[in-house]
């Protein structure tokens, strides 16, 4: 069997005798079988045709002795028709499966199962089927003497003659009388399907054989015999003789192959003279080229280099690579010569060695095979390139690398690096952690935005876009936990693509803090404000006072009352109610906390409502308030309901300042006027509240802001006021400082950036 599969795996003419013979073989059988299918398929369509035929027949020839029921006229015509050749059994069932008539008599009267074969057609249900497909009357099975047998079940239907007889009524709600089944030997159709079979082999197999004899002298003589010849020209030609005839006198294929191996012979001819000139060029680049180049055998010997490894480690005669390299005694450990000798493939290393001069140098080392004519490795050849200088600028680089990112993964705050358009972020150091609650895996690859809340996004991307710093933003940690930072952006670049390095300070306890610190000088406010708030309310409580005290009079005494005059006095009762309310619901809002997040607002807006809220305080004082504003000042960012603290603080300032000056004076009385201002400019929007009391001493003005530093006396002042106002004004972007006054006193000078458009 070896012996064979080799035969067939050596020679082209056994691989196509065997493959060509395969697929005639495979052609032939599958045409056989499908011939002897079909000629089966109709032989047995032709013997069922026909005993359905035969048993209409049988139907309708005994329909008339039915209809008379002449029992002995349907017993002979079933027994003739039997006598026909093939026909094994004719039986008549009723309708409860007994056998009234048949042409073996020792089966009328019998009842059969009506679950068998013949009846299970229509008795398969109950009640059973009255209609049934004709494919489904037929049936085949064995007699007991092992041929075939055919059976057809033909129903017999109940007419309207058999159920209108006055001899044998049958109801006509039956549909179904009893059925007709006719059973056909297939003995002799069995002989001819074999006898068809065996000759169609025999057929089959005449012809895969004559048709492999054919096609094994076509091969042979046109494909085998110019085969060897090609092959016996090709090898003198291996050997040298390239003027070697080859000849195949055949204009095919293999004619054009023979003349095509003549022309390689010619060329081999001429192209082995320019490989020896190569060669010796060759020889000549070796010996020049700018880098070491070795030769070895297996033993690791130095059987060839060129002049530039001659000229870097003067080696010995028969000396080792090893040895020669860096004064080693015996190979190294990972040796891509070695590895070369073992796979026969190119290898690549980095190795560190010695020069002659004594200095440490660094190679990268490629290895290649070198084979002889019959493709055995004889020799290795190893190329070495000197990149010392590139491995110190690395080692440099390493050392940069370590000491940066130790330093970015060390700094307190959260870093960010940021792809300049989508913001993604590229990557991100460890204290994310501690301020996010989130992995910096999680975040490395996902956008910046998605720490924010989504309905800031858009004026998020735009600021980072315009501005390099945004204080006191919202970003959302883990858990949706809010907390709010101010971010630093820089341009930088990572990787040798530009970037956004973006710094994050939490400032969320910081913020708590000044929040509850601006909430205790909100109510500090408040307690300021009491006597003129209590003072502001109680006019409108005295109109109220004094119409129902009219009202009550004029009840008591039963007087009329006119309806100009009650219209009148009820709108001067709801205007003042409204007043109060209007009041309170200030001084409600300005107590309440209000959490840090900017918006756009009109400062004269909010210079009106603090205004109102204090104004009672300086009429009571006899204080003058003069107003110089500007309608058209543009918006600005910040908090409405800080600001509104900040103004307040100033007024408060303001009325001690022209209080204390007051008090100082002994000859006449100074002018006590507050002058509130607002203007504009290309940039900013700003605001000037200006008094003429004491004044800010010029070396005071730079402490001016500080906590708890105040030139109240003692028990007046918290020294929070300015300080809190200084960082309102801060977190909105804005400027805040004092000057002298042109009419004596301090002047307070409020600067904020004008909103910039986002479309």
């Amino acid at each position: 069997m070896r012996s064979l599969k080799a035969i067939i795996h050596k020679s082209l003419l056994s691989k196509l005798l065997t493959s060509v013979g395969l697929i005639l073989l495979l052609s032939l059988a599958v045409w056989g079988f499908f011939n002897f299918r079909y000629m089966q398929q109709k032989m047995v369509a032709n013997i069922t045709a026909g005993t359905q035929r035969l048993s209409s027949t049988i139907r309708q020839g005994t329909h008339y002795a039915m209809m008379l029921n002449s029992r002995d006229d349907i017993r002979q015509i079933i027994t003739n028709i039997a006598k026909q050749h093939d026909i094994v059994t004719i039986r008549i069932y009723n309708k409860q499966g007994e056998i009234k008539f048949s042409n073996r008599d020792d089966e009328i009267d019998t009842v059969t199962n009506i679950k068998d074969e013949a009846c299970y057609i229509c008795h398969r249900s109950d009640p059973p089927v009255a209609q049934v497909a004709q494919a489904e009357t037929v049936r085949t099975f064995r007699s007991e003497n092992g041929y075939r047998l055919m059976g057809v079940i033909s129903p017999v239907y109940n007419e309207p003659g058999c159920s209108t007889d006055a001899c044998h009524v049958h109801p006509p709600d039956k549909k179904v009388l009893g059925a007709i089944d006719l059973v056909v030997s297939l003995e002799e159709a069995d002989r001819e399907l074999a006898r068809y079979e065996r000759n169609l082999a025999a057929l089959a197999v005449f012809i895969f054989l004559a048709t492999s004899a054919m096609i094994f002298l076509f091969i042979y003589r046109f494909v085998k015999y110019p085969i060897k010849k090609l092959i016996d020209g090709t090898r003198r030609i291996e050997k040298g003789d390239y003027a070697a005839p080859v000849e195949v006198d055949q204009a095919d294929e293999m004619g054009q192959l023979a003349k095509a191996i003549r022309q390689m012979g010619r060329a081999i001819n001429g192209k082995q003279s320019e490989l020896n000139k190569q060669r010796d060029q060759f020889q000549n680049l070796f010996e020049m080229v700018p880098c070491v180049i070795t030769v070895q055998d297996r033993d690791y010997r130095l059987i060839g280099y060129n002049r530039e490894f001659a000229d870097k480690f003067a080696p010995k005669p028969g000396d080792y690579c090893y040895r020669a390299y860096k004064g080693r005694t015996e190979k190294c450990v990972d040796c891509p010569v070695e590895a070369t000798f073992a796979d026969g493939q190119s290898h690549y290393s980095e190795e560190t060695g010695v020069d002659k001069d004594g200095s440490v140098k660094h190679w990268i080392v490629r290895t290649t095979p070198i084979r002889d004519e019959s493709g055995e490795i004889v020799a290795a050849m190893e190329m070495n390139l000197d990149i010392s200088e590139r491995k110190q600028l690395e080692e440099k680089l390493e050392l940069s690398e370590k000491k940066y990112h130790a330093i970015f993964n060390n700094i307190p705050n959260p870093v960010f690096v940021l792809e300049i358009r989508s913001l993604q972020i590229l990557d991100c150091n460890k204290s994310v952690r501690a301020v996010y609650g989130i992995e910096r895996e999680s975040l490395i690859g996902t956008c910046f935005l998605d720490l924010f809340e989504p309905d800031e996004r858009e004026t998020i991307a735009f600021r980072m876009a315009t501005t390099a710093v945004l204080n006191q933003v919202r970003h959302v940690g883990s858990d949706d936990r809010q907390l709010y930072v101010d971010i630093r952006i820089s341009p930088s670049e990572y990787t040798g693509h530009r970037v956004l390095l973006v710094t994050i300070s939490d400032v969320t306890k910081r913020l708590e803090a000044e929040q509850q610190l601006i909430q205790a000088s909100k109510m500090a406010t408040l307690g300021e404000m009491a006597t003129g708030v209590a003072h502001e309310l109680n006019q409108p409580l005295s109109v109220i006072k004094t119409a129902s005290s009219f009202f009550m009079r004029k009840l008591k005494k039963k007087e009329p009352i006119r309806d100009e005059i009650l219209m009148t006095m009820s709108e001067e009762i709801d205007s003042h109610v409204e007043r109060a309310t209007k009041i309170i619901n200030h001084m409600r809002q300005f107590g309440r906390k209000s959490d840090p997040n900017l918006e756009p607002v009109f400062l004269n807006e909010v210079l009106e409502r603090a205004f109102e809220i204090f104004s009672q305080q300086l009429k009571v004082r006899g204080i003058e308030v003069q107003w110089q504003t500007d309608p058209d000042l543009p918006p600005v960012m910040g908090n409405p309901s800080r600001l509104e603290q900040v103004i307040i603080n100033l007024l408060i300032n303001a009325r001690d300042a022209i209080e204390e000056r007051s008090d100082r004076t002994a000859d006449g009385a100074p002018p006590r006027t507050i002058t509130l201002v607002t203007a504009r400019n290309t940039r900013t929007v700003t605001l000037s509240v200006g008094d003429t009391g004491a004044g800010v001493p010029a070396p005071i003005r730079s402490k001016i802001f500080e906590p708890f530093f105040t030139t109240k006396k003692v028990g007046k002042g918290t020294g929070l006021g300015l300080s809190i106002s200084y960082s309102i004004v801060k977190e909105c972007g804005g400027k805040i400082d004092v000057t002298e006054n042109p009419g004596g006193g301090a002047c307070f000078n409020l600067q904020f950036p004008i909103v910039k458009a986002t479309s």
